[in-house]
């Protein structure tokens, strides 16, 4: 997993913060009092099923709308008192492109150039500038409507950083992109995070959250249901074993006689046991496995991944756009 760089000692100060913050439409509660703390130049992630309030969050933190209540800072900048200091610092990228089809990707830049009162000649190089860093230069002059998917996230992630902000909101930021682009659009998150920049990312593909993210919150019933590391969420769910193969139907007889609280599959010769998947655990194992003279074929390690946590913490009824797929180390 990607990790941003870190200054030693004093821990970085908090570039998101929010305590109690509540919001509801009707009697419909959406955000249930949900505390926040987001370090300077880190990822942060937030899952959740459809409707779970993801986007919600980020309408509040960004100053799209107002919350009912809880206090929250967004780059030292009280977002009820002070919303212009947080714009100033913020950039959003939402799930749905704001480039206009109509117009040229360079006139989507400089019209946004414009909105951020750059003057004619800044407008123009930091439009040059991120056009050639985001490999948009060739398209430069064709109109925005003719960009593939992967472009136009590329030039909505572009604009975003016409204003140089501090603090990136990305809602969802890869939906619908093929997986080449959805690589692309990673390494871009990740060269961001390296220049300082802090990322809160919302998004339902696990993968994403689980390559990128420093650390995750998954959001559900309007609470946040588990914050964390991904290793630290993974280690909340049970369901962690070791399954050792054998080809010698002597050795299976004989280990799975000894290995009484093993789970057998006779017709495969494996043995499941239960772990976490600590080195002392698996130490342990190999080395009944040689007193006992006993050799497995093949030893694999399984250990929960994020599907697992989501459909723990949120139940089974909203799939996420990331299946779940066994992640085996093979010793």
């Amino acid at each position: 997993m990607f990790t941003s760089s870190r200054n030693n000692g004093n821990p970085p100060p908090s570039a998101v913060s929010a305590v109690g913050l509540r919001k509801s439409y009707g009697d419909k509660t959406v955000l249930d009092g949900i505390d926040l703390r987001i370090p300077a130049g880190s990822v942060f992630a937030l899952l959740g099923p459809n409707g779970a309030g993801k986007t919600t969050a980020v309408k509040i933190l960004s100053t799209l709308i107002s919350a009912d209540g809880g206090e929250a800072q967004v780059a030292g900048h009280d977002i009820a008192a002070s919303p212009d200091g947080v714009r100033a610092a913020i950039g959003v990228t939402g799930q749905f492109s704001a480039v206009d089809g109509l117009i040229t990707g360079e006139e989507n830049m400089l019209l946004m150039a414009d909105l951020h009162h750059l003057s004619r000649g800044e407008g123009r190089r930091v439009t040059a500038e991120l056009l050639e860093r985001f490999d948009l230069t060739d398209a430069a002059k064709k109109p925005a409507s003719t960009y593939s998917g992967g472009m136009r996230r590329r030039l909505d992630i572009a604009m975003t950083l016409v204003g140089d902000p501090r603090i990136i909101f990305l809602d969802e930021p890869t939906t619908g992109l093929d997986p080449r682009s959805r690589h692309n659009m990673w390494q871009i998150i990740r060269e961001l995070v390296s220049g300082g920049v802090t990322v809160f990312l919302t998004t339902q593909y696990l993968e994403e959250a689980d390559e990128l993210a420093d650390r995750i919150a998954v959001l559900n019933d309007g609470k946040i249901a588990a914050e964390g590391t991904a290793e630290e969420l993974k280690r909340l769910i049970p369901g962690g074993h070791v399954r050792l193969r054998f080809s010698d139907p002597d050795a299976y007889r004989h280990a799975s006689g000894a290995l009484t609280e093993a789970t057998r599959d006779d017709e495969a010769l494996t043995l499941q046991l239960p772990s976490d998947g600590t080195q002392r655990e698996l130490r342990s194992i190999l080395d009944w496995l040689d007193s006992a003279g006993v050799e497995a074929d093949e030893l694999t390690v399984h250990t929960p991944d994020l599907d697992d946590v989501f459909f723990a913490l949120t139940g089974p009824a909203d799939v996420p756009a990331q299946h779940a797929q066994t992640k085996e180390n093979v010793r």
